[in-house]
C-alpha cells in the first residue's frame, strides 16, 4: 500500500529542512513505499528554494505551487488532487505531529482495512507539548460541540492530522473548505458518508519556528457553515451520498 503524505506549506522555510528530512527518515525506516507531496501555497518567503534544494536529497519528495487561490484548505485540496498513492495522510509542514504516528495511521489501515484512520491527542496515549492554554480552550469546546451536534464519540475532529484511502477521498468530494475549516470536512463527511475508521491516539507538539497560520477569530463562522452542512447531509440527503458497497457474489453451486 503506497502512502501519500500531503503537506501544505506557507511560509515555511525555517520548518521545513527538519520535517521532511526526518519524515522521510522515518518512513524509510520502516520500508513504507510513499511520497511526500508539498504544496507550496504561494510562500513569499524561500520556501520554494528550500523545496529545490531538499528534493536534490530526498528521493521521494515531489512539490507543487499552488497559483491561487490560496490558503490551508485550497494547498491541502491542490495535493488532494495530485497524490498518487494508495492512501493520504496530511501532515503538517512545522512537525507538529510526529511521522511515527503517522506510520501507526498506517500499520492500522492495513490491519483492520479500514477507509480512514483519525488521531486523537485526547484519549489515553494522545499528548500535546506546549499547547497554548487559550488555544486548548477553544479546540476542546469546539469539538464538544461537534460531537454533541453530529452526534459521533470522536473527540479530535479538528486535527488535520490523518489518513484517508484514496477511495475515501475520491467518495468524500466534493471539497468546500478553502481555509482551516477543512480539517473538520473530510473527517466529517467520511463519517457521514459511512466509511469506516479506527481511531488511534497520537501527539501534537507546537511549531519552533514562525507563527501558526491558523486565525481563530477569522475561522469561526467558517467552521460552523461546514458543520452546518455536514449536518444536514446527515439527516436530510436520504443516504444519497453514502459509501456504496457492492455486495460479493455468491459462487455458484455444483451442477448449475
Amino acid at each position: 500500500m503506497k502512502l501519500s503524505v500531503v503537506i501544505p506549506a506557507y511560509n515555511e522555510e525555517e520548518s521545513l529542512p527538519d520535517t521532511l528530512r526526518t519524515l522521510y527518515q522515518t518512513l524509510a525506516k520502516y520500508g513504507i513505499d510513499h511520497e511526500i507531496c508539498v504544496t507550496n501555497d504561494n510562500s513569499k518567503d524561500k520556501t520554494l528554494t528550500v523545496l529545490q534544494q531538499l528534493s536534490l536529497e530526498i528521493p521521494t519528495l515531489v512539490y507543487y505551487t499552488n497559483p491561487g487561490p490560496n490558503g490551508f484548505g485550497y494547498a491541502v485540496r491542490y495535493g488532494l488532487e495530485r497524490f498518487t498513492g494508495d492512501c493520504v495522510a496530511v501532515f503538517m509542514a512545522d512537525m507538529s505531529d510526529d511521522p511515527e504516528d503517522l506510520v501507526k495511521y498506517y500499520y492500522k489501515m492495513e490491519e483492520g482495512n479500514y477507509d480512514a484512520v483519525f488521531g486523537s491527542r485526547w484519549i489515553k496515549g494522545g499528548k500535546v507539548i506546549d499547547y497554548p492554554a487559550v488555544k486548548k480552550y477553544i479546540n476542546r469546546v469546539a469539538n464538544f460541540i461537534v460531537r454533541m451536534l453530529m452526534g459521533i464519540n470522536y473527540n479530535d475532529t479538528t486535527n488535520a492530522f490523518k489518513l484517508y484511502k484514496r477511495e475515501t477521498i475520491e467518495g468524500i468530494k466534493p471539497f468546500l473548505s478553502p481555509h482551516f475549516n477543512l480539517t473538520i470536512e473530510l473527517p466529517l463527511k467520511a463519517m457521514v458518508r459511512g466509511y469506516t475508521f479506527a481511531v488511534v491516539p497520537n501527539s501534537w507538539t507546537n511549531r519552533k519556528y514562525g507563527e501558526s497560520k491558523l486565525k481563530i477569530k477569522e475561522m469561526g463562522s467558517r467552521y460552523f457553515f461546514i458543520l452546518l452542512y455536514c449536518l444536514i447531509e446527515k439527516y436530510f440527503s436520504r443516504g444519497d451520498y453514502r459509501k456504496k458497497v457492492v455486495a460479493a457474489r455468491q459462487p455458484a453451486e455444483a451442477g448449475n
